[in-house]
């Protein structure tokens, strides 16, 4: 417990700030309201590496979707982002993952495959150059948009760790497509997984 409680505290120190692909449609109004709206959801005390969030904002209303395996989560996230001026509606479609003894167990043994890792240690709190580091990518390059269409992927973590019914799925933005290959195959190694989706996005080439 006492190492859950510092992984959640570290997560505010990174974030993955993404730009909308309908960023030039929006008026500097509306871009300082994602701006808020994402800063929101970055700040969530329980928002961890095993939870992601991503969101639209349009005349008002913002749509939140996403998956929360901590169980305040998704009316946090709801309760946040109703603060922010120009909010008048919030759509509230994160998914709750299932309580789960087996999957909790799947996401600690690949959080610590890969965030122990010596070759992506970086990517860990306190890792190196990348923490404390936002990422922006546009929404369209965005290695899960099939998954969140037109909205603002927002998490905390490099990489993303998200468990549901024995299925492992990595989201999040690394340096490299070595990084990408190496985070799936940590995550493949983690035993009594049934599959693993690897859906990182590549930042930029070494």
């Amino acid at each position: 417990m006492a190492i859950q409680k510092v992984v959640i505290v570290g997560v505010l120190g990174l974030a993955i700030a993404v730009g909308g692909i309908r960023s030039h449609a929006q008026t500097p109004a509306d871009n300082t309201t994602v701006d808020e709206i994402r800063n929101k959801l970055l700040r969530l005390p329980y928002y961890g590496v095993f939870d992601f969030l991503a969101f639209s904002y349009s005349k008002g209303t913002v749509t939140l979707s996403g998956y929360a395996a901590h169980g305040t989560l998704k009316g946090d996230a709801e309760r946040a982002v109703k603060q922010v001026a120009r909010v008048d509606q919030v759509v509230n479609n994160v998914e709750e993952l299932p309580v789960s003894l087996n999957d909790e167990d799947l996401r600690w043994k690949t959080y610590y495959a890969i965030y122990s890792d010596p070759f992506l240690a970086r990517y860990a709190p306190g890792g190196g150059m990348l923490w404390g580091h936002r990422h922006r990518v546009r929404n369209s390059q965005f290695g899960s948009a099939g998954r969140f269409p037109g909205l603002y992927p927002t998490g905390n973590y490099p990489i993303s760790i998200i468990v549901k019914n024995g299925r492992i799925t990595l989201m999040g933005v690394v340096d490299s497509e070595t990084d990408k290959t190496m985070a799936g195959l940590k995550g493949k190694g983690v035993p009594g997984a049934f599959a693993v989706d690897n859906e990182l996005t590549v930042e930029r080439s070494k």
